[in-house]
């Protein structure tokens, strides 16, 4: 659903998912959102219209966390399917497929300058990717559970998982 955040009125409800919505995004110009869901594609959707503008199909299993680039031109997702994916946003199609965790993705951000992909999973690791070439850039260690959220400081100096 879309709300207005000034008086709380419903604004739409985007319909298009089959099953249950696990994350959403909205895109920094805030015309478009994308979502991931139980029923495994990522989507992006027109706020003011609530139509489905792309389907991003390719991952096998739910998709558990999405994220935009600050430039809004990149999307990442990451699945139950223990995948991260890289999106063109104005294409739909996909840039890179990031294998490397061995349990699901519950997480994915995209680092200010949009160069960096952070995933946290749970294999109990948190992985950097460069975004640019899909290359594994480095593998955290030492959570003793799994990854369930991962966040990048505005400057890029600092990761955060939990």
């Amino acid at each position: 659903k879309i709300w207005d955040a000034g008086s709380g009125a419903e604004v739409c409800t985007l319909r298009g998912h089959t099953r249950w919505l696990c994350s959403v995004a909205i895109f920094p110009d805030g015309k478009r959102i994308v979502s991931g869901a139980g029923d495994n594609p990522v989507k992006i959707w027109d706020v003011e219209t609530g139509a489905e503008v792309f389907t991003l199909r390719g991952h096998t299993d739910v998709v558990i966390s999405v994220a935009i680039s600050p430039d809004g031109t990149r999307i990442a997702s990451g699945s139950r399917d223990e995948l991260v994916k890289i999106w063109n946003a104005e294409t739909g199609a996909e840039v890179h497929t990031l294998t490397g965790h061995t349990g699901p993705v519950y997480s994915v951000a995209i680092s200010r300058d949009g160069k960096r992909v952070v995933s946290g999973s749970e294999d109990n690791l948190v992985k950097i990717w460069d975004v640019e070439t899909g290359a594994e850039v480095f593998t955290l260690r030492g959570h003793t559970d799994v990854v369930l959220s991962v966040a990048i400081s505005p400057d890029g100096t600092r990761i955060v998982s939990g």
